[in-house]
């Protein structure tokens, strides 16, 4: 009864954060600026108390012994993460929102003609369907002074002739220098140079498609004539690796939804939104004044926002949903993705973008957005790692990296943890899951923490590979060279827990009290090596889309109309959901709104209906796109719903067959 007496006055400070969430934060606006600044100031307090703590009460006094080295190495990277996330809670205390200036400034250039906008899709190995999929959307703009161009760094006779028949340019070059970079600047610098050159360069990647109103909205933020560039976020109309395997698609929003949704307004608050690649505006002029798009880094977009800044220009966030693609579909796609942007951005900071050195003309606040950048990348994903390892330690040897006992975690951890978790989640509307973040960050820690040291210790050049998109993904597939290392640890430490039960060895005798709290860590990284090795069994994806269109539909069928409901519909394929009569390979119509009647024939027999093999024809393909893709509003799950995401995970381990027949 002492003992949870202490446990229990050691909870106070958490059971009050807890009760000042519950019965104060529903009630207040999360764009207040005043109570932002002042929960992450208590953020950042309690979780450097927390740091001292660790210091001065948890690791062993410094010296050239095993168990002093291995605690001291795990709490300096752990203070390193805490750097991190202290820069990132400061930039957070703030956000910014330009709908309303958009609004206000739509049509800023009075009784001229609106400026020349040229739409750059570059491209270097995509499919056709994904390629006539955006030009459909680019087309479909409602802005009256833009064209179209397809930048094609794979030289495709086949693609010449698609965009002479959509209309649109074509440019292509004898080499593929600098990848995307070079390829926009070959672009840029032969439309400067014609007649009807252009004021403003809309930049998409072949897999993302305008909404109508993209360049509307985002020529308006120009009014400014120190904005060189208007950044959108990306939003996804497939699920990507992490929901698709875990089988959260329909109640966790995609990995990047926090940054987009939430980091750029506050950076952009900050004065220092980044430029993220695709579905961005750029003021032609401020290109050419810094010599293009720079090509010293795979991730140019980061570093054109430093150019800019260096030259007085400004790179400004509008938060609304105004282009979407396609996410990385296969998780070692997704893994290379982002061992690309991490290797970027070691080689901005080798290159002269030192976030504490005198090379370079940044201001501090750029400078302190380098650092933000080169903390995230350097630190969660090694202390992802470290975390995972470092319970093994003692479970095998006695390495004792932490020592701590239960009353102390509960006193100094739980606030902190607590904290953090309610203010983030508050401000982002559920978005930060325990169990998902730390299984995204895990499965890509590796190929993450070796970019930062390839990038930083080798002058390179680097070799990188393109994200592929699209293509089929019908089967089932096991990622065994990326499940392999997970599945080593969870044997290690299943057989860790039981090594005291079968041997003379006891753990106890060097944890005290604090083996509970090891006990605790280790069942938890458990969970999380668990869900990282099902991430790496690719289930069957049957089709792309996450705009569900649930609306009435009916199949003609010799002269027989069938009533009928579209669950999900893209150009070549349909979910319907509709009674029983069809038979396997006929050819039927499926008649859909603004779009007319698709040839389509029965693929597949469900339940409750059909899955149908479209064959619309150009142009129902367009009509079809414009309906899913370019009508506004953002594909896919936003919020987060914590309950539901964990009866997913909890099904996806449990019964992992029935959860990959749930949604064909």
């Amino acid at each position: 009864m002492l003992v949870f007496n202490e446990y229990l006055a050691n909870l106070g400070l958490t059971l009050a954060i807890v009760g000042f969430a519950c019965l104060v934060l529903p009630y207040c606006r999360r764009d207040n600026p005043w109570l932002r600044a002042v929960l992450m100031a208590v953020v950042i307090i309690l979780s450097w108390r927390y740091i001292a703590w660790r210091f001065g009460s948890t690791i062993p006094p410094l010296a050239f012994e095993i168990d002093s080295v291995v605690a001291w190495s795990f709490a300096s990277l752990e203070a390193l993460a805490m750097a991190s996330s202290t820069i990132a809670a400061l930039i957070l205390s703030r956000s910014r929102d330009r709908h309303q200036e958009a609004n206000q400034f739509q049509g800023w250039w009075g009784d001229r003609d609106p400026p020349r906008i040229d739409v750059f899709i570059a491209t270097y190995n995509e499919d056709s369907d994904v390629l006539q999929r955006t030009i459909a959307g680019a087309q479909a703009t409602t802005y009256s002074n833009a064209r179209t161009f397809v930048l094609d760094d794979g030289q495709r006779d086949w693609l010449r002739a698609l965009c002479a028949e959509k209309g649109v340019g074509y440019i292509t070059r004898q080499d593929n220098a600098h990848a995307k970079a070079g390829n926009i600047n070959h672009a840029f610098t032969l439309r400067s140079q014609a007649a009807d050159a252009p004021d403003f360069i809309a930049v998409l990647d072949a897999d993302f498609v305008p909404h109508r109103q993209f360049l509307h909205r985002a020529v308006s933020l120009f009014h400014d004539p120190a904005v060189a560039l208007v950044q959108t976020p990306q939003h996804f109309f497939n699920p990507d690796p992490i929901q698709h395997n875990l089988g959260v698609t329909d109640v966790c929003p995609d990995e990047q939804r926090f940054f987009f949704n939430h980091v750029q307004p506050a950076r952009d608050a900050w004065g220092i939104a980044i430029c993220c690649g695709t579905s961005s505006l750029i003021r032609a002029s401020a290109l050419e004044e810094i010599g293009g798009v720079p090509t010293e880094s795979v991730t140019e977009d980061f570093l054109l926002s430093l150019r800019f800044a260096e030259h007085g220009y400004r790179t400004v966030y509008l938060n609304e949903a105004l282009t979407e693609g396609l996410a990385a579909e296969g998780l070692p796609e997704y893994i290379t993705q982002r061992a690309r942007w991490c290797l970027g951005m070691m080689q901005i900071v080798r290159g002269g973008y030192n976030p504490l050195g005198v090379g370079h003309r940044l201001s501090l606040r750029h400078r302190i957005s380098v650092l933000d950048s080169l903390l995230f990348w350097s630190t969660t994903f090694s202390f992802r790692i470290a975390a995972i390892v470092v319970p093994l330690l003692y479970w095998y040897f006695g390495i004792l990296a932490v020592d701590a006992d239960v009353a102390d975690v509960l006193n100094y951890f739980g606030p902190a943890y607590v904290a953090n978790l309610i203010a983030l989640n508050w401000l982002s509307r559920g978005l930060i899951i325990p169990f998902v973040t730390d299984v995204a960050q895990l499965v890509a820690a590796w190929p993450i923490t070796r970019a930062v040291w390839t990038g930083l210790l080798t002058s390179g050049p680097h070799k990188f590979k393109v994200t592929d998109k699209g293509g089929h993904r019908g089967e089932r597939v096991i990622q065994w060279q990326l499940a392999r290392p997970f599945l080593l640890l969870m044997a290690l430490t299943v057989f860790g827990l039981w090594l005291p039960m079968l041997t003379d060895y006891n753990p106890g005798q060097y944890a005290g009290d604090g083996v509970a709290v090891i006990l605790f860590w280790t069942l938890y990284n458990l969970v999380v090596l668990i869900l990282a090795a099902f991430t790496c069994v690719e289930l069957p994806r049957y089709g792309h889309t996450l705009r569900p269109h649930v609306e009435a539909a009916a199949i003609l069928t010799g002269g027989e109309v069938l009533p009928a409901w579209i669950m999900t519909i893209e150009p070549a394929e349909a979910r319907v959901r509709a009674a029983p009569g069809l038979r396997e390979h006929q050819l039927v119509e499926l008649r859909v709104d603004d779009v007319g009647a698709i040839r389509a024939e029965v693929a597949a027999f469900y339940q409750d209906g059909y899955a149908l093999r479209l064959f619309a024809t150009d142009a129902q393909h367009d009509r079809l796109v414009h309906k899913l893709h370019t009508s506004g509003g953002a594909p896919g799950t936003v919020e987060g719903r914590i309950g539901q995401i964990l009866a997913g995970l909890g099904r996806r381990i449990l019964a992992p067959e029935l959860d990959a027949r749930r949604r064909p």
